[in-house]
């Protein structure tokens, strides 16, 4: 599906990555339009979604802590070309009433029951967030709005209209392309610039751009401009949209330089006169926010409009770059993540990675990071890798903050996380992907936090065994050689098709209204819901069907 086609039934083959049975193809665009529009963890899109009957008018909720908003979502998806008029937008306005007090929202916890809705108004703790939040309500639809819509939307100061126009505008493509590097000139022409000179390597120019000249920078499209940051685009947060705002009120333009705290850019060289910058060989390093909002109103931008930047001459991999790149981003918050992408730790798993498996798995501590060649492996994703798999605690997998934050060390810091490690899990994972599908629960077959869940059961399975401790204790031979990865992926495979069939008799007598988010995130219902698994699995040993591991092993060819 192209993205601006949204016609029903080709957006069917963009959501379908999201659809599940159980699950309506409006709450399946939603989560899509969360991870992709939104920019929100598909854990965390899936949470926010209400995709149960009887939700009252409500398909999702999540609290925007960055914009000091209560994201009040509904989701239609039409299968004509029908245009959305007034009549819905005023039911959905009326549905918005129902968050307009703390009164209002405890009858709706009093008259809803124990639905899905009632269980995310509680998680959220939307009561006692409504006097420092403010309700927004987002309608997302694959149709347009029509002039009755859009007049009703004038004066709807709370709701905001998501239909293809504006979903193609936000959109901002995931796919990277390699590193862009080039010369770049800046007319200064009647403005006065001021230099810095350090050393005889490294000096600063600062003068106020043009930002049409900015956005005409190669790499803004694809990211790669903001390699060295140690963040891309933060999205929707209160900073970019106040940036939005003053770049559509062309009023601002000429002021824009006295409130934007501008932009840095390194350069391998970096050379002025009284009329022009030049630069080569480029990076920017802060400002992104501010670059990936010009670009995206670039018919709006006019030659009034400067952004004041510093252009520093510097090694793009010096330590002066790194620290400039570090003390640079204080604009919008830097997650824990964002830190530690130079951590020691982190760079010694990268080289490891790049010395030990070269052309076949890359080790990504940065997003959107130019990688080596092979099958990437995060840092984010193998953090959750070794919380289900080495701290044994799936539970808490949906804590993401956690894996940079208060458990770095405890995950990171061992002996015993190497390379191969990350690669060991990541392929146990690629196993537990290709067969949650089978799950006849689909709901929880889809979840993301199942799949962390069967790792943290395969650990479990190979403690009990020990050909299987000494598959946890030293991993690096049965990764040693794509022949060993794919009798690794057999033998995992065949472990997984057993404990998929008492995985499966385990879960789908549950009901449509099972609590399957919730309960992937308790300890006592998946310790004991691992025992019982065990436990039959065990049991089949014992009655000779299924084979002991190491027999299992020694049964496959490579």
């Amino acid at each position: 599906m192209k993205l601006s086609d949204f016609s029903y039934p080709s957006i069917l083959d963009a959501i379908a990555p999201f659809a599940a049975t159980g699950r309506s193809e409006s709450a399946s665009f939603l989560i899509w339009y969360l991870v992709n529009i939104y920019r929100l963890d598909e854990i965390e899109a899936v949470d926010a979604v209400c995709d149960q009957k009887g939700d009252k008018g409500v398909d999702g909720i999540y609290v925007n802590e960055g914009n000091g908003t209560i994201d009040i979502f509904q989701c239609r998806v039409f299968q004509s070309d029908k245009k959305v008029g007034d009549t819905a937008l005023k039911e959905f306005s009326g549905t918005l009433t129902q968050f307009a007090s703390a009164e209002s929202i405890e009858h709706v916890l009093a008259t809803a029951g124990d639905i899905a809705l009632t269980r995310l108004i509680k998680d959220c703790n939307l009561i006692s967030l409504l006097p420092a939040f403010q309700v927004r309500g987002i309608f997302l639809t694959n149709s347009d709005v029509d002039a009755n819509g859009n007049a009703f939307l004038k004066h709807a100061q709370n709701i905001e209209f998501e239909g293809p126009s504006q979903i193609s505008e936000a959109y901002i493509s995931d796919k990277k392309n390699a590193l862009q590097q080039g010369t770049a000139k800046f007319d200064i022409s009647g403005l006065l610039r001021a230099t810095y000179v350090v050393d005889k390597d490294t000096h600063t120019v600062i003068a106020p751009v043009r930002a049409s000249e900015l956005v005409a920078l190669q790499g803004i499209d694809d990211q790669s401009l903001f390699s060295l940051n140690v963040r891309a685009s933060l999205g929707n947060t209160k900073v970019n949209r106040d940036i939005v705002t003053s770049i559509k009120d062309k009023s601002l333009h000429k002021l824009f330089p006295l409130f934007h705290n501008g932009v840095t850019v390194l350069a391998e060289a970096v050379s002025s006169t009284d009329d022009q910058i030049l630069i080569k060989n480029y990076f920017v390093v802060n400002g992104c926010q501010s670059l990936n909002a010009l670009f995206r109103h670039t018919k709006e931008l006019t030659s009034e409009l400067r952004v004041l930047t510093k252009f520093i001459q510097v090694p793009a991999d010096s330590k002066l770059s790194e620290l400039i790149t570090a003390y640079s981003n204080n604009q919008n918050g830097v997650k824990a993540r964002d830190f530690k992408s130079n951590n020691p730790i982190q760079t010694r798993l990268q080289n490891e990675m790049l010395a030990k498996f070269p052309g076949r798995y890359s080790y990504e501590v940065k997003r959107g990071e130019p990688l080596a060649l092979g099958k990437p492996i995060s840092n984010e994703n193998a953090g959750l890798y070794l919380i289900a798999f080495d701290l044994k605690e799936p539970w808490t997998t949906h804590r993401k903050y956690q894996i940079f934050d208060e458990k770095y060390v405890d995950i990171f810091g061992r002996p015993e996380v190497t390379a191969a490690r990350m690669v060991f899990c990541h392929e146990l994972v690629g196993e537990i992907q290709r067969r949650v599908g089978s799950l006849k629960n689909q709901l929880i077959g889809k979840y993301v936090l199942t799949q962390f869940y069967l790792l943290y059961v395969l650990r479990r399975v190979f403690e009990a065994d020990p050909f299987g401790e000494m598959l946890i204790k030293d991993p690096v031979f049965f990764v040693s050689s794509e022949s060993q990865v794919l009798k690794l992926r057999k033998f995992i495979g065949h472990l997984l098709d057993g404990l998929m069939i008492d995985f499966n008799l385990e879960t789908e007598g549950l009901g449509d209204d099972f609590d399957y988010r919730g309960k992937l995130r308790d300890k006592e219902f998946l310790t004991k819901l691992t025992n019982d698994l065990l436990s039959s699995y065990l049991k089949d040993i014992k009655r000779g069907k299924a084979l002991q591991l190491k027999p299992l092993w020694d049964s496959i060819a490579n």
